[in-house]
């Protein structure tokens, strides 16, 4: 589990917590709202207001908010260093999640508002990494899990700047720039720069510890860096020029850089002490396997010129790798937080449960293999163009985030 420098570099347990309880609210609003732009979706209408509110709710509201939170945590425990400054935290929560809030609203109501609930969100990012990037500059031996972090903090801004970019247009009615072109890159950079260079960061931490493994290299890890951040930059000058060789050449270096880092995960649980997995961690360690998969189809639908297929590429990549991997991890890290919180002081003076007791296992397994069917389904609902199918799959989808919710309150009152 975590290491006991977690104890010495504690974070105020207010704070990740208010960061990922509003993410829960945010990722069962936004599955109610896809829930009702089926007709919308089945029919590859993914640009339109309703869909973007319901879409930003699940990557703002739910995915960036919670490892926003889990950050708070994490950084400490993995860099060794206390947060900066816990205070603007939580100035930097509330003017982030108003933000979000206003963004979803002004989706739905007037797009051109979007330009100033984005400034809102942009001065709630800009905070996060100003917190992040002094927190980092404080760690005493820089690695290479800094260099993911790094790199990652930095994509998320540069995504925020090309979504602010991308609201002028709304509000202004004039163009700045290609809008097809800052699109393109406001999702790659998005997706593939920040949520996923933070998620194989912190995985180089996290898998080891919830697997007990030792005495592994870390050497495969540069590879990783190297070829994953180089695709980023070839498939961002693919947008750039327009040109199709350099997109598949791009996709073709994120599908390396991805497959030694999925390879480099197995090289580290050989290494482990604990042979059997805690089953909430087997979902986040699936959750590769579903990203390797869909690396692989973006680089085949890359070759072939088969754009019309990224769309259901991006949403099996938002819910299958990002969002899964997150629940997973979840599961793990707020039974943890909570029992440090409430019990750790408590050891030795009293009965306290053990950590296996804050949260039914069985009930985890339920609601993944729930997460797992669902999102199956509706990725087959948009292949076939199915209503019925996407409106019963999209339903346990809704499902899965009450039953979510529910498990994380259940730990929350023991």
């Amino acid at each position: 589990m975590f290491p006991s420098t977690q104890q010495t570099y504690e974070t105020n347990i207010r704070l990740p917590f208010s960061f990922i309880l509003f993410g829960v609210a945010a990722f069962i609003a936004s599955e109610a709202m896809l829930l009702f732009s089926g007709t919308s979706l089945v029919q590859g209408a993914f640009r339109i207001p309703s869909v973007w509110a319901a879409m930003h709710l699940a990557v703002l509201g739910w995915a960036l908010m919670v490892a926003m939170g889990a950050m708070y945590q994490l950084v400490p425990v993995a860099f060794l260093t206390p947060i900066w400054n816990e205070t603007l935290g939580f100035v930097q929560f509330f003017i982030t999640a108003l933000g979000i809030f206003l963004l979803s609203i002004s989706f739905l109501w007037k797009m051109e508002f979007v330009f100033f609930a984005g400034l809102l969100l942009m001065l709630g990012f800009v905070l996060f990494f100003i917190q992040m990037a002094m927190t980092l500059k404080k760690q005493p031996a820089k690695n290479i899990m800094t260099l993911f972090v790094s790199t990652a903090l930095f994509c998320l801004l540069l995504t925020v700047s090309l979504g602010i970019a991308l609201s002028f247009h709304f509000f202004s009615g004039s163009k700045i720039a290609d809008h097809v072109f800052m699109l393109k890159t406001h999702l790659l950079l998005g997706i593939a720069g920040w949520f996923t260079l933070l998620i194989i960061g912190f995985s180089y931490k996290m898998v080891p510890m919830f697997s007990l493994a030792h005495g592994f290299s870390m050497t495969l890890a540069r590879y990783v860096y190297t070829f994953y951040v180089s695709g980023l930059a070839v498939t961002f000058f693919s947008f750039f020029m327009n040109s199709s060789a350099l997109f598949a050449s791009g996709t073709g270096l994120l599908l390396l850089g991805f497959a030694l880092f999925s390879y480099h995960i197995v090289t580290i649980l050989r290494k482990r002490v604990k042979k059997k997995l805690d089953r909430p961690f087997l979902f986040a360690l699936f959750a590769i396997a579903i990203a390797l998969c869909l690396h692989g189809f973006a680089f085949l639908f890359a070759i072939i010129g088969n754009t019309a297929g990224f769309g259901v590429i991006i949403y099996g990549y938002l819910f299958g790798w990002i969002i899964l991997s997150i629940v997973g991890y979840l599961y793990k890290i707020v039974p943890f937080l909570w029992w440090t919180h409430r019990y750790s002081q408590k050891i030795g003076k009293e009965n306290v449960p053990t950590l296996k007791q804050m949260i039914n296992e069985k009930c985890t397994v339920f609601t993944c293999g729930l997460f797992l069917v669902s999102f199956i389904g509706v990725i087959l609902a948009l292949i076939v163009s199915s209503l019925p199918l996407f409106y019963v799959a999209q339903g346990g989808m809704v499902a899965f985030s009450l039953l979510f919710a529910g498990t994380i309150i259940a730990v929350l009152r023991k």
